[in-house]
C-alpha cells in the first residue's frame, strides 16, 4: 500500500501544489474569515470557486512538512483581510484561483478542496456553522458544529506531535 499523493492546481494549471498522504482533516469552515476570504477571492477577475453553493469553505488540511508548491511558485501572490493579519489566503496570480491558506505561525496549511480533483477523502466535520449565512439546508454528510470543537484541535496536537517525532 503506497503513500497517498494529491495534486491541486489552478484553473489554468500553470501553478501546482502536493500534498502527501492523508490529510489531517477534511472540513468545511463556515467562520466569518473563511466566508469573507472567499467572497474576496471569488470576486477577483476571472476566479475560480473556492466556496461551496452555501458560502462554507471546504478544506484539506496538511502537515507543511507534506506540502509544497511544485510548479508555479513565483506565481503565488498572498492575500489578507486586514494588512498585519497572521492569515494568508494564497492566490494564483495567473489565473485568480485560490490555492490554499496559512496561518502563521501554524504547522499547517489549509488547502482549497475545489482545486483538486479525483477521489478526495470525505468531509468530516463542519465547523462555525453558527455565522453560516445560507438559507439552504444544511447538509448532514458530516458533524456540524457551531463553533470550532475540541476534536479539530485534538487532530492538530496529534499532527504536531507526529512531526516532532518524525512520523
Amino acid at each position: 500500500m503506497g503513500t497517498t499523493t494529491r495534486i491541486s492546481s489552478c484553473a489554468c494549471g500553470r501553478v501546482r501544489c502536493e500534498a502527501i498522504g492523508e490529510p489531517i482533516l477534511s472540513a468545511v469552515c463556515y467562520c466569518a474569515d473563511c466566508q469573507e476570504g472567499g467572497r474576496r477571492i471569488e470576486a477577483l477577475p476571472n476566479a475560480a470557486p473556492v466556496c461551496d453553493r452555501d458560502g462554507g469553505t471546504p478544506y484539506l488540511t496538511y502537515r507543511d512538512d507534506r506540502f509544497r508548491c511544485v510548479s508555479g511558485a513565483d506565481l503565488l501572490q498572498d492575500h489578507r483581510l486586514k494588512p498585519n493579519s497572521s492569515t494568508r489566503r494564497v492566490v494564483a496570480s495567473c489565473c485568480n484561483s485560490g490555492m490554499f491558506v496559512k496561518f502563521d505561525p501554524g504547522f499547517w496549511v489549509s488547502t482549497y478542496r475545489l482545486r483538486y480533483g479525483g477521489d478526495l477523502p470525505p468531509i468530516e466535520m463542519r465547523t462555525q456553522i453558527r455565522r453560516r449565512k445560507s438559507e439552504e439546508e444544511l447538509p448532514t454528510d458530516a458533524p456540524s458544529y457551531r463553533g470550532f470543537p475540541l476534536k479539530l484541535f485534538l487532530r492538530l496536537a496529534a499532527a504536531r506531535i507526529a512531526m516532532l517525532t518524525g512520523h
